[in-house]
């Protein structure tokens, strides 16, 4: 299969604390030759300082490290590097259980999922937690890599058993592929190079997996939404009648000479025109910000939607969502928050908590209510203006939203819609 070298892999790291995220993404950059002189300078610099006999491959990561002892929030770091076949974006999430929520912010955009397990420990809850956010928020590719190896003596049994262990939790999930590579992020086995101790793993090393695992596209083709984010009417020569509506595509392709549907009002036209940075076009597609103009004169602002005539959302008030609670603070019943939906954003709340889900057993958990940070659970929402939806199944733009507390103005939840 021939690769697109201009295509781009955005991939998350996930797994439990000291698991070994650090140290791999340290031996990625290192082994393929993405670092500068200059900053490998300072790392060899660093790890001689501190004793070490090589190159301390967790610096290259050690930003969150720095973070957590200073008392700053951790956030999702991004890292970028290329080889000759592909780019890449990796969004690097801490491990601690207490911001899983950091964990769902850095996979919401991912192609694909690293999940590091300790050969030691097996599959624990952060790694079925993990998974399982990874599986909620639909990212096509898992990469189970079973890390520290050469702790258990490269042994093919322990790979057997954390494969297995895995397999039989991971069946009760939505992904669908699923591939298994035994790693000793330390010492590079498997990582960038086939390792020579593991001669008994015929399958690619992780680099290679990474350069060649199909990308589809992050946006849907066919469901055309154009949330609008500004009406432009700019009051100078040649524009005095001009009406532009300007955003960003959320999905779907828009022509000149389409019929479209303006929601939630349900008023209808065509396309005159539809414009990019440089002027007028003859198409548009997800994810590229325009404007676009009617041949109707339609009150249209901020938050409507315009879309296909013959292929519209569900404009709703009341929707069901799986979300996931990211405040200290639990979730106060029939309390007011902000929902915030494409450029659309109301008043709302939660009317009902209809399940919250047992992380350890993928079950469904009717009798606890109270909802707290990491709780990831299926709520009934009510808006006081209607949201046009699409299920996050079918559309990922359309389908996604979160919920922020009115008196502090902190994001509190974010949720996929049912």
């Amino acid at each position: 299969m021939k690769i697109d070298n201009n295509q781009l892999l955005r991939f998350t790291t996930a797994g439990s604390v000291d698991d070994g995220k650090s140290t791999l993404i340290g031996r990625l950059l290192y082994d393929s030759k993405s670092i500068f002189e200059d900053q490998l300078e300072a790392i060899e610099s660093t790890s001689l300082r501190k004793g070490h006999e090589g190159v301390d491959l967790a610096l290259f990561t050690d930003g969150l490290k720095d973070e957590r002892e200073q008392g700053i929030t951790i956030d999702v770091a991004y890292r970028y590097f290329t080889t000759p076949k592909r780019k890449f974006i990796i969004a690097d999430t801490p491990g601690h259980i207490q911001y899983t929520r950091n964990m769902v912010t850095g996979a919401s955009t991912a192609n694909a999922a690293i999940i590091l397990v300790d050969a030691r420990h097996g599959v624990i809850e952060q790694t079925k937690r993990h998974s399982f956010i990874a599986s909620l928020l639909q990212i096509p590719h898992l990469v189970v890599c079973i890390n520290k190896m050469d702790l258990v003596d490269f042994k093919e049994e322990a790979y057997d058993k954390i494969v297995k262990e895995f397999q039989d939790f991971s069946s009760k999930l939505l992904v669908k592929d699923v591939r298994f590579i035994p790693i000793s992020a330390l010492l590079g086995d498997n990582v960038v190079n086939r390792s020579k101790n593991m001669s008994w793993f015929n399958g690619a090393p992780l680099l290679h997996t990474l350069e060649t695992i199909h990308i589809s596209s992050d946006f849907n083709s066919v469901d055309a939404r154009f949330p609008v984010q500004t009406v432009l009417r700019p009051q100078r020569e040649g524009f005095i009648d001009y009406r532009g509506y300007a955003g960003r595509i959320a999905s779907g392709i828009f022509r000149p000479g389409d019929e479209i549907t303006v929601m939630p009002s349900g008023f209808t036209s065509k396309i005159k025109t539809v414009e990019g940075p440089k002027g007028k076009i003859d198409e548009a597609y997800a994810p590229m910000s325009i404007s676009i103009t009617l041949e109707d004169d339609i009150d249209i602002s901020r938050g409507d939607m315009i879309v296909r005539s013959n292929n519209q959302p569900k404009p709703v008030q009341d929707l069901e969502a799986m979300i996931c609670w990211m405040n200290n603070a639990p979730a106060r019943p029939r309390a007011k928050y902000t929902i915030r939906h494409t450029t659309n954003e109301q008043t709302a709340m939660i009317t009902e908590i209809l399940y919250k889900i047992d992380i350890q057993t993928l079950g469904r958990n009717f009798e606890d209510k109270q909802i707290n940070m990491n709780d990831i659970c299926k709520v009934k929402i009510r808006t006081t203006k209607p949201l046009m939806i699409d299920s996050y199944r079918e559309n990922r733009s359309t389908g996604n939203l979160i919920l922020i507390d009115e008196t502090t103005n902190e994001t509190v939840a974010a949720g996929m819609i049912i």
